[in-house]
């Protein structure tokens, strides 16, 4: 009993706390580009990402984008398989090492992406456009919190 009276004295307010802000904005942000890139794609959030990342590079290996886009192998390597069958990413083993595959956007993929850049770009914008003034701030402490070793 004791133990449960001192946590009720602890001054904790779960909705001050930064990290948990941070992540309910970001689930939040991120269910509502999804609902976009959905609705004009039928894409998954595991299918955008690696999309996303493959029209910023030429070609990458699975493990490359599980460490930018911050979500598991196993997911990314199912979304890769269904863009693949799909006609929007191809995927060439290793000769060296099956076990590793290079993953790249095809013709149709390009086409995709590009279709769906400016929908990011305007979504992006009205993000923006709700931080108002302190937009910039934002943007530079995100910079930082990522940069950081925490």
């Amino acid at each position: 009993m004791i133990f449960v009276w001192v946590l009720t004295m602890i001054d904790f307010d779960l909705n001050a706390f930064l990290p948990y802000r941070l992540a309910t904005a970001a689930s939040r942000v991120s269910k509502a580009f999804e609902r976009r890139y959905t609705a004009a794609a039928g894409l998954t959030v595991p299918e955008w990402r690696v999309l996303a990342h493959l029209s910023q590079e030429s070609e990458v290996s699975v493990r490359e984008i599980e460490a930018r886009v911050d979500m598991e192998k196993s997911k990314i390597s199912r979304a890769a398989s269904r863009l693949e069958k799909q006609g929007l990413v191809k995927k060439v083993a290793n000769a060296g090492d099956r076990r590793l595959v290079s993953l790249s956007l095809t013709d149709q993929g390009h086409a995709l992406i590009q279709k769906l850049v400016p929908l990011a770009l305007e979504f992006q914008k009205e993000l923006i456009s709700t931080l108002g003034p302190q937009a910039e701030a934002f943007l530079d402490g995100l910079t930082r919190v990522n940069n950081a070793k925490l």
